[in-house]
C-alpha cells in the first residue's frame, strides 16, 4: 500500500487540552435493503473488525478538525464497558439481544469476545453511530499488552487496521487528550461507495475501542458536523 502523507502546519484548536496533528488520504459499493440491513452494513463499514489491505492513496485537502465539530455536552451520554460516548438527539438505541450475544460463540475452549459495544441510529436508520471493541492482539501481534494506540503503529500505519481497503481518506488526525495522563486517539474520515464515515479509535489495557459515525454522502452534507462530533465524543475510561 502506498500512502501519501502530509503534516498540517497549523490547526485551529480552541481546547488547550487537545493536541491535534497530521493529515493524509485513500477508493469502495454497498447494497442497502431493509432498515436493519442498512444499519448493520453501515456499522460494519465504518469499523472493520479485522485488518484489511489498503489501496493506493491520493492526498485530499482537509479542514481543521476542531473547527468542524459542535459542542455535545447537552447530548445524552452513554456509558459502556470502559468508554462513554455522546449520542445525537433523536438517535435511538438499536442494539438487539443477538448483537450482545453474537460474539459469545464457543471456538474450542475459547470464547470469542463480543465486538459491538453500542449502536444508535437516526429514526430512518440511514445515519448510524457504533462503538466496537476488540483485543489489540487480534489487530496486531504484540508481545506486550497495548496501553495506547501508538502501540499499534503510527497514524499512517494504523490506517491499515481501521480504514477499509478501497476507501478515499479525506482526513486523518492524531489527537492527544488529558485523561488520567495523556491518551492518544487516531481520527480518520473517509468515503467508501456512497457512504461517508468519521471514526475515532483509542486503546486501553489491551483493548481497542472505536467509535464510527456513518451516513450516505447526501445526508453527510447536511448532518456531517453532528455525526463527526458524535464520533469524536468517544472517551475511554
Amino acid at each position: 500500500m502506498a500512502v501519501l502523507f502530509s503534516t498540517l502546519a497549523s490547526l485551529q484548536n480552541p481546547n488547550p487540552t487537545i493536541n491535534i496533528t497530521k493529515s493524509f488520504s485513500f477508493t469502495t459499493k454497498l447494497n442497502l435493503t431493509s432498515k436493519r440491513n442498512l444499519i448493520l452494513q453501515t456499522s460494519l463499514l465504518c469499523i472493520p473488525l479485522v485488518p484489511v489491505a489498503q489501496s493506493s492513496a491520493q492526498v485530499l485537502q482537509s479542514k481543521p478538525l476542531l473547527s468542524s465539530i459542535e459542542n455535545t455536552k447537552s447530548w445524552y451520554q452513554f456509558y459502556g464497558d470502559g468508554f462513554s460516548i455522546r449520542v445525537p438527539p433523536e438517535f435511538q438505541d438499536i442494539m438487539e439481544p443477538e448483537d450482545y450475544n453474537a460474539g459469545l460463540s464457543l471456538y474450542g475452549d475459547k470464547v470469542k469476545p463480543k465486538s459491538f459495544a453500542a449502536q444508535f441510529s437516526s429514526p430512518d436508520g440511514s445515519e448510524v453511530l457504533s462503538v466496537v471493541t476488540r483485543p489489540t492482539n487480534q489487530l496486531k501481534i504484540t508481545f506486550l499488552e497495548a496501553q495506547d494506540i501508538t502501540d499499534l503503529g503510527s497514524l499512517k500505519d494504523a490506517a491499515k487496521l481501521f480504514v477499509p481497503g478501497g476507501s478515499t481518506l479525506y482526513s486523518a488526525r492524531s489527537i492527544k487528550i488529558k485523561e488520567d495522563g495523556l491518551r492518544t486517539y487516531y481520527f480518520y474520515e473517509f468515503g467508501r461507495y456512497d457512504q461517508h464515515v468519521a471514526l475515532l479509535a483509542g486503546v486501553s489495557r489491551g483493548k481497542a475501542i472505536t467509535a464510527g459515525a456513518t451516513a450516505p454522502q447526501s445526508k453527510w452534507d447536511i448532518h456531517g458536523v453532528k455525526l463527526r462530533s458524535a464520533a469524536v465524543s468517544l472517551k475511554i475510561m
